[in-house]
Parts: C-alpha cells; structure tokens; sequence
C-alpha cells in the first residue's frame, strides 16, 4: 500500500499571506500615505515629498533591524542612540582632522567604533548575568556623557565635511534616495542572516528558551554578543547616515531614538518576550513609525495625540504578542494531550488489533 503526501495549495499560501503581521502592517503605512496624499498632493507628489517619504525613515530602518537582533535573543539595546550620536561626532571629526582620509574609511571606522560600544553592552549582558534593560540603560548615559564631554558647545557644521560624502544626503539613483538604498541592503543582509543562517536560527532558539538552547549546547554567550556587536555597528552606520542627512551634529544628537527603535521593531512584530520576529516586520514597522508622525499633523491632530497613538500602537503591539502566544502554548498543550501514546499499548476501552492485520504504510520523506 503507497501513502500520498498532500503538499499545501495556493489556498494555504493565501491565508498565510493573510496572516502576515508585515502584511498587515504594510498596508496600513499605504493607507496612511493615500489619506496623507489626498489631503494634501505635496505630502506624495511635491519636488520633495516621494524623497521623504523614501528618506525620513532609513536611518530609524538600521537601528530597527539591530535592535531585532538583540530583542528577539529576549534583550533590549537602550543605548544605540547615545551610540549613534557618538559615532556620527566621531565621523564628523576624521573629516576635520584628517581631510585627506576616504570616505570609505571613515564609514568603517565608525561603524567599527559603533560595534565595539555594542561589544561592551554584549560583554556586560552575558558575562555579567545583568538584565540588558539595566546595562543598556546605564550605558546610555555614560556613551551621552562621553559624547558631551569630547563636544561639549561645539558641532560639526555643513562646511566642515566634503561635499562628496554631504551629497549623499540628497543624491538619488531611479528617484530612489542613496541612503534608502543603503538602508535596503542593511534589511536584505539582515533578513538573510535571521531566516537562512544557524547564526541566526539560534537567535531564536535562545528567545524562545535560553537555558533549554543552553542544554542543547548552543553558544548562548556568543550569540548575545553577536546580537549586541550588529546592534551597535548598526548605530554606528546610522551615526554616519545623519551626518550625510543632515550635515550637522551637536551633542543632542541620536537623543530619543532608541526608543523609536524599538517602538519600530515591536510594531513589526519582534515580540518583546523575544524568540520570534523578522528584519522586514522592523523595517516596516520603522517605516511605519515615521509616517505617522508625518501624516497625525497633515490631519490636524495636535503633538499629544501623535505620542499617544504611536504609544497606543506599542502597547497593542505587545498585547496582540501576548495573546498569540498564550493560544499557541495553549494549541501545543492541546496537540500533546491528544497524541496517541508511543509505547505501543493501546488506550483503555480500545479494541485489540488483530494479528492478521497488516501494517499500517510508513510514508517516507
């Protein structure tokens, strides 16, 4: 006797796709942007505005994507502002002091100094056994006192950096911004790394339950600390990302963007409880973000309501993660309650089988 396997249809993937938090999520950013555009024409169609719409939020995509990392290993990064601050004065400083230095260089060696901030933040997180909520926020403040202390009432001004690398903050390759592009390649490797590496695979399996992955023998330690190293020289290249933007950086820079990251990373579904997620559910949720607090004032809606409504999208965020994941323990339970036993004898009130009987097919992958 021959067995069938029924691979799943098109009505599956369909209802997976419907399922899709980034799905779900994208369509809400498009139905922001044609109410925005409808309102006004200039938001979508101005000689700036499909720039912005594509631009404001590439920088905010980075941090997102690193803090996925770290909050999908069950941590959190509250430092990557102070660090993207940090490392976009420290860019800004090479151009000054070593004007002959590549760009190419100077790109690296920031986000080489940002994965050495995010080293130390990895380093105290898993040697030390202290919750990343309290390490990460301790390192806030001392990355944003060194930034204070090395700037202090100086910034680096427009004038003072090449115009080659200040171009980038505004050349374009299809009508497409060159930052965004950098910030799509940063999702692509990252989406890769999360879904298609054991690197990344293990991220999760530490999320879900670190002290079973522990039992298991996978390198918990190292993976915390690779999490912690990709947030950190993430907000370095984000740091490198607002001095071409904006040309400028003072000591109040990066301030608040640690937590519009991971406002962003939990709005795209990386649950906060960690172990589950993706890069493209932050990237969106990033997008997300920034349009709404571009669209709220084109509506009229006054700056109170635009925090809270971006407060509210987190606190649903986190409680639509809290239920799906007590209804999926619940469906587990379920589905190990009714497995039949694996020992052979047969449940109470079940007919014997018969010893004639053949045997049931054993179907093979």
């Amino acid at each position: 006797m021959s067995a069938t396997l029924v691979h799943p249809g098109r009505a599956g993937l369909v209802t997976r796709l419907l399922r899709s938090r980034e799905l779900a999520i994208a369509a809400v950013l498009v139905l922001l942007v044609l109410v925005a555009t409808l309102k006004t024409h200039s938001f979508l169609f101005s000689s700036d505005g499909w720039r912005n719409v594509l631009l404001n939020p590439s920088m905010l995509l980075v941090l997102a994507i690193g803090q996925a990392c770290v909050i999908i290993t069950r941590s959190v990064d509250l430092s990557v502002g102070s660090t993207l601050g940090l490392c976009a004065y420290f860019s800004g400083r090479l151009f000054i002091d070593h004007p002959n230095l590549p760009i190419v260089v100077v790109v690296l060696l920031a986000v080489l100094m940002g994965a050495v901030l995010g080293l130390v933040n990895g380093a105290l997180v898993a040697f030390g056994k202290v919750p990343a909520l309290v390490i990460t926020l301790g390192t806030m403040y001392i990355y944003r006192g060194i930034f204070l202390t090395w700037a202090g009432s100086s910034r680096i001004n427009a004038d003072q950096i090449p115009a080659s690398f200040s171009n980038l903050g505004t050349q374009q390759v299809l009508t497409i911004p060159v930052l965004t592009i950098l910030a799509l390649v940063v999702l692509a490797v990252g989406a890769y790394v999360l879904s298609s590496t054991r690197a990344g695979r293990e991220l999760y399996a530490i999320g879900s339950d670190p002290d079973a992955a522990q039992l298991y023998g996978l390198k918990v330690t190292r993976r915390v600390l690779l999490a912690f190293v990709a947030s950190g020289a993430l907000a370095g290249l984000g740091g490198v990302m607002y001095l071409a933007r904006y040309g400028t950086v003072s000591s109040g820079a990066g301030q608040g963007y640690e937590l519009q990251a991971v406002g962003a990373a939990v709005i795209g579904g990386v649950a906060i409880f960690g172990g589950s997620g993706t890069a493209l559910g932050a990237a969106v949720g990033a997008y997300l973000l920034v349009t709404i607090n571009s669209v709220l004032p084109i509506l009229g809606i006054s700056d109170f309501w635009q925090q809270a409504v971006v407060g509210a999208l987190i606190l649903g965020a986190i409680a639509l993660d809290r239920v799906l994941s007590v209804r999926q323990d619940a469906a587990l339970v379920a589905a190990r309650d009714e497995a039949p036993p694996s020992g052979g004898s047969a449940p109470p009130g079940a007919a014997p089988s018969s010893p004639s009987a053949p045997s049931s097919p054993q179907v093979t992958a």
